[in-house]
């Protein structure tokens, strides 16, 4: 009686191992480091890796280590001082080629990485970092939406042979004049069939026939909802060049966004990521540029950089921009192994690419490249604030054929140019710009603070646990104090294995789990007590205790659970950090206190003859 399987002890043994192992990559420090790439992502040639390291080691830094890792150029320092010292000098060494972002690099053995065991992270209150508060401007965003309404509104018109004197803009509505009646009446039964989400409404004033299409309250609302989500997506994709960890990003109202990156230093450089606004253009060539030499830019053409070097005409009426794409993807040319992005357009997309290609099969269309970004930059000795606008084609090619809602774009450098595109396009750019309203920094030293208060209030939670459970219980209480550490094991190795983030709540539930955790033991304990005074022997009293116990038990954990996951489905920012840590200890305590502590009592008493039980 009361012996496990072979299988069910090798089971527990697995689990305990798998544990510690999980476990292990959070007691491990971190190092300072700068992290290098350049403005285009991708890890600096080793001629430039030596020259920052000959660089450090000539000013008397100190360099721990020097690796590239995750895509980047990493350069583990001694200590936080000399992170400064160090990142001042790169930048300035380098030059605006190159992204030096300040960085905290896991120290994690090189073995344990290679089981993909890595430390969990830490949320702001713990780790430090920034906190920001921005707010969408929405009047941009509804400006863009009426803009392109105006393009589209021209391009239909003209089409559809209606003569119209004039399409402008008031306030949320596009404006259409019109000479003569028969016009505007064709023009409203082709634009309304067209667009019918708008409001059109009919005026005659100033000797004009005037068409009005407003934007409706539910396109309204729809466009700011789809700004603070682009923007959300946007941000999303930004802070990976930071090198943040779980950075928490959420809507916060109707057109605020809060933007937490704990273990962030370097505040400038991260506002200046986050701000930044990007773009893509189609254009169309403009037949001159082959006989363009220099000098005035031609009437209805603007001159632009090609990203490889030299200029290029393109015509100022733009196709379609950026918000058309659904998706993008980047792959491998079959024909000539360049890389290349496959392009989807909506319906809209679609159409309008169609329609501007189909007459145009044999011509070059471009792709423009637009970033806006703003820079901090110091100006006689004071920072100011400097928008920076980089326009450059990337890419130009012969239409082979009509294009429609799919097409491809080639011509790009390298696969991680083309990852980079994709990545771009399929996040799409900030739909209207953001501006910072509120910025909060929290100190390493704060956050170290927090870690050690949480930490003892835990450790004097589990000590005063194991002290009552071990002159209370005796033999049992210390099989259930073995069960009580090997659960705090096992929920460090889950949180690291979902790479969740602790908070301070998150501490919290660790500690409250603590408690909870030996109250299966206690339920288990008490009813072998009750069937040893009730003269069962010895034996069938820990079976007994066991298995009568558990339904109790299952309810009270099941209970527990269910407002674990409610608090998590419905909660933010910290309580959810709480029902995290409070949930994976429920679990990873049910099976401590019932399968570990029933597999070290079957060892101990198991299969023997027992006289008396010290319990």
């Amino acid at each position: 009686m009361n012996r496990y399987p072979l299988w069910k002890n090798l089971l527990v043994l697995v689990v305990v191992v798998a544990g510690v192992i999980y476990a292990l990559p959070s007691l491990y420090g971190e190092d300072p480091a700068l992290q290098i790439a350049t403005t285009r992502g991708e890890i600096p040639t080793a001629a430039v890796q030596q020259r920052v390291i000959d660089l450090l080691k000539e000013q008397g830094i100190p360099v721990k280590a020097a690796e590239e890792l995750d895509e980047r150029f990493l350069v583990r320092l001694e200590s936080a001082d000399t992170q400064l010292r160090a990142a001042d000098l790169v930048k300035q060494a380098l030059g605006n080629g190159y992204t030096v972002a300040l960085n905290l690099a896991p120290t994690t053995p090189g073995w344990l990485r290679a089981l993909n065991a890595r430390p969990m992270y830490l949320g702001l209150d713990l780790r430090g970092g920034v906190h920001f508060l921005m707010e969408v401007d929405m009047d941009t965003a509804m400006r863009q939406a009426v803009d392109r309404y105006v393009n589209e509104f021209r391009t239909s018109m003209r089409e559809a042979g209606i003569r119209y004197s004039a399409v402008d803009t008031s306030g949320t509505a596009v404006v259409v004049r019109f000479s003569q009646v028969p016009e505007r009446e064709r023009a409203v039964r082709e634009l309304r069939r067209n667009y019918p989400e708008l409001d059109w409404q009919q005026e005659e004033r100033d000797g004009a026939y005037w068409l009005l299409a407003r934007l409706s309250e539910e396109r309204l609302r729809e466009i700011q909802q789809f700004a603070v989500q682009q923007n959300i997506t946007t941000l999303r994709n930004r802070v990976n060049e930071l090198g943040v960890a779980e950075p928490v990003i959420q809507r916060q109202g109707a057109n605020r966004i809060v933007v937490q990156l704990p273990g962030v230093q370097d505040t400038a450089r991260a506002k200046e990521i986050l701000g930044a606004t990007a773009t893509l253009e189609f254009r169309m060539v403009d037949d001159r540029d082959f006989g363009y030499t220099g000098g005035p830019v031609p009437p209805g053409a603007q001159l632009f950089p090609r990203r490889e070097g030299g200029q290029v005409l393109l015509k100022r009426e733009v196709i379609l921009t950026g918000d058309y794409i659904t998706d993008a993807s980047s792959t491998i040319d079959t024909q000539t192994g360049q890389p290349q992005v496959n392009i989807r357009l909506n319906s809209a997309g679609g159409q309008i690419m169609n329609r501007e290609t189909r007459g145009n099969v044999g011509n070059l269309m471009a792709v423009l490249f637009i970033e806006t970004k703003v820079e901090t930059r110091v100006v006689d000795g004071q920072e100011q604030k400097v928008r920076t606008r980089t326009e450059e084609v990337i890419n130009t090619a012969r239409i082979q054929e009509t294009l429609g809602s799919s097409f491809r774009i080639t011509g790009l450098d390298s696969p991680r140019e083309a990852r980079d595109l994709a990545l771009l396009l399929r996040a799409g750019s900030l739909a209207a710009p953001l501006e910072i309203v509120e910025e909060r920094t929290i100190g390493p030293s704060l956050g170290k603070a927090n870690i050690e208060q949480g930490f003892n209030a835990a450790l004097l939670g589990l000590l005063a646990v194991m002290v009552f459970m071990a002159v209370y219980y005796k033999v049992f209480g210390l099989i259930a104090n073995l069960a009580l550490l090997t659960n705090v094991v096992l929920i460090l190795a889950v949180l690291s294995l979902l790479q969740a983030t602790l908070t301070l709540p998150g501490i919290a539930g660790i500690a409250l789990t603590i408690g909870m955790a030996v109250d299966a033991n206690v339920l288990i304990f008490e009813r072998i007590r009750e069937e040893l005074r009730a003269r069962v022997s010895p034996q069938q009293a820990i079976h007994a205790g066991y298995s009568k116990a558990l339904s109790a038990i299952a309810d009270g954990n099941l209970t527990t659970l269910i407002a674990g996951v409610v608090l998590f489905a419905f909660g933010t920012g910290p309580v959810r950090g709480f029902a995290v840590t409070l949930s994976i200890g429920i679990v990873t305590s049910m099976f401590t206190a019932i399968i570990g502590t029933r597999a070290v009592v079957n060892l101990l008493y198991g299969g023997r003859k027992v006289r008396k039980l010290y319990i």
